[in-house]
């Protein structure tokens, strides 16, 4: 039975305005931390101003903030059930016939909106207010450093004379270049004929540009190249397009780069499992609601309400480290990537459930 549209909207309105504020409590924390952080890095560097870094702490925040909204529904969805018991709103509610179920309807509701938006919205301003910061802060303290990443990466290649299997520490986000590579070229048939080790490496048009190479051979000495070239059949631009981080790339491009990134012989499984879980995170926000709501149905005149309140902050971060733990699984491979990102949330709705039907129904 579905609750009155009055009672129902000023259900919703509490619930919203509660995690509007503790989300934008949030947001402001963050900004002046990186604001202070960004500050305190620019006094070594001349002609930045304060507003500049202002500015470049606003593009890299809303990146940061996304990471705690299932916090945010969490939190503000305690404080808004706590405050209707204190008030004894939701005692009124339950004499008038209203069960818990009902009146859990407008804060589900409003958690999946902000799922939708947070989806739909908010994480594609946030992927592109990122990339913004990137090539900002690359251009104010004039440097590479903000956009290398040191993770080690894989590529495959084909072509007419047989395979080449890449291996790079560290890439460049945005560009077609890696750093520290080892590479190991094999014939047609499958036998290895070199092993290339270079400080640097970009791919162009039909070759890889590799610096400071040496050439290693089974029947060769090893010869040093200032410049050596290793034809490709790899896109630049595809390539270029995968060295982007997931939390870089807007929602509704996931699936293409994904795509791109197989096409370019790279493991495309982040940006897939990042899909996954934004899809998620409706579901994700609903389990938040109904944990909050398993701790904070209390009477304020039974007592315990401080106890519940802490076992519901210790249920939100246990079902937050498992969410992690399964992403790191499923960014390994050891688990799908769509279990790995729904389970947790699956999981939670089902325990918030349980928990609600032991206090409600017995």
């Amino acid at each position: 039975m579905l609750v009155g549209a009055t009672f129902g909207t000023y259900l919703a309105t509490r619930f919203l305005r509660a995690i509007g504020g503790v989300f934008a409590t949030v947001f402001l924390l963050v900004y002046t931390v990186d604001f202070v952080e960004l500050m305190r890095g620019a006094g070594e560097t001349e002609g930045v101003g304060a507003g500049e870094i202002a500015f470049l702490s606003l593009l890299r925040t809303p990146t940061v903030t996304e990471q705690v909204l299932p916090f945010a529904v969490l939190f503000g969805a305690m404080i808004a059930l706590l405050q209707l018991s204190r008030k004894l709103e939701l005692v009124v509610a339950r004499a008038a016939g209203v069960s818990a179920w009902q009146f859990l309807q407008p804060g589900v509701a409003v958690a999946i909106g902000i799922g939708l938006f947070a989806v739909f919205a908010y994480n594609p301003l946030a992927a592109t207010m990122k990339r913004e910061a990137s090539v900002r802060e690359a251009a104010l303290f004039a440097n590479e450093l903000g956009r290398v990443s040191e993770e080690i990466v894989w590529i495959r290649q084909r072509s007419p004379d047989g395979t080449a299997i890449l291996r790079a520490e560290a890439r460049v986000e945005g560009s077609t270049r890696i750093a520290r590579v080892t590479v190991f070229t094999f014939d047609r048939e499958g036998r290895f004929q070199e092993r290339i080790e270079a400080a640097e490496a970009e791919l162009r048009e039909g070759y890889w540009a590799l610096d400071e190479a040496v050439v290693f051979g089974p029947e060769i000495e090893p010869t040093t190249h200032a410049r050596y070239e290793l034809p490709s059949s790899l896109d630049p631009s595809q390539l270029r397009t995968s060295f982007t981080p997931p939390a870089s790339v807007p929602f509704w491009q996931l699936r293409a780069i994904a795509d791109q990134t197989e096409r370019a012989g790279l493991d495309a499984t982040p940006y897939r499992l990042q899909y996954e879980a934004l899809t998620a995170r409706p579901l994700l926000f609903v389990a938040m609601v109904l944990v909050a709501a398993s701790v904070s149905l209390r009477f304020f005149r039974f007592g315990g309400v401080g106890q519940m309140v802490l076992g519901g902050v210790a249920a939100g971060f246990l079902l937050y480290v498992a969410t992690e733990v399964m992403e790191d699984l499923g960014a390994s491979g050891l688990v799908g990537t769509t279990v790995a990102a729904w389970l947790p949330a699956v999981v939670g709705s089902l325990l918030g459930v349980l928990a609600l039907l032991h206090q409600e129904d017995g």
